[in-house]
């Protein structure tokens, strides 16, 4: 049975997380502090009321644009507070309050964060997958998949990806991979394990190539355009980390 109070308690509390991570993802790749000074606008530099930072609320009633200069305020804001909250949710009914629980939902946090700041800049920052590795170990003496699934994740498909853009990038003549989505998939392995970094792998390759095509056919792309891998990897370990297990019992109880 459904505790769907706490249920909303949750998603409320995952608004408040999302406003913070749009903070993340605006201040990260410009190495500002996430602490001081507090919300403002990009444009103007004015602070922001303590109602304008109200998620969603606030966005809706400042109708989109900055109350001091009128500049047009990202629909990504409001995206972001949203998909945080129905995470949370999810997250919920899915584990129930739980230690995994805990571990599953900063990571999609990170997931989240990554994947905006992939879309918008081509950056994958350091300040959030290199810390994510250990943290993903630590959370693994305890929880499930286990230590050893972890540390074979961070060390094997990281690897692959790895070898693989240097082929690629061999017969490109150019730089066919970033180094950062290798460290953010030892940051997956280390919070999932093997076999759902593999799931995750596999579903961002789905993810990645049916939008690549979308591009080229929609769009007037090349085949030579830059796909930010990072953000597919990030769809796909939210997705994993949320059903992961259930998809592998279920193909493990076809074979």
């Amino acid at each position: 049975m459904v505790d769907w109070p706490t249920a909303v308690l949750v998603g409320v509390f995952g608004l408040s997380v999302g406003s913070f991570l749009n903070v993340c993802i605006h201040r990260l790749p410009l190495h500002e502090s996430l602490v001081w000074p507090g919300s403002y606008c990009p444009k103007c530099r004015t602070p922001l009321r303590w109602y304008d930072n109200v998620p969603v609320v606030g966005y809706a009633m400042l109708r989109g644009r900055c109350r001091s200069c009128g500049t047009r305020i990202s629909a990504l804001y409001p995206i972001v507070e949203v998909v945080t909250a129905a995470v949370f949710v999810a997250g919920y009914l899915l584990f129930g309050l739980q230690p995994l629980l805990v571990a599953r939902l900063l990571f999609t946090c990170a997931m989240i964060v990554l994947a905006v700041t992939d879309i918008e800049h081509r950056i994958l920052p350091d300040k959030i997958t290199l810390p994510g590795i250990p943290l993903g170990l630590v959370f693994n003496l305890f929880l499930p998949p286990g230590f050893t699934s972890a540390v074979i994740g961070v060390v094997t498909w990281p690897t692959a990806l790895f070898l693989m853009g240097r082929v690629v990038s061999y017969f490109l003549k150019r730089d066919a991979l970033g180094f950062g989505d290798v460290k953010m998939l030892a940051m997956i392995g280390a919070f999932l394990g093997w076999q759902l970094a593999f799931v995750t792998v596999f579903a961002s390759s789905i993810i990645g190539s049916f939008f690549g095509l979308l591009g080229i056919a929609l769009l007037g792309r090349d085949r030579y355009y830059e796909i930010p891998l990072g953000t597919f990897l990030a769809v796909a370990a939210i997705f994993t980390a949320m059903v992961g297990e259930r998809l592998l019992g279920w193909y493990t109880g076809l074979s």
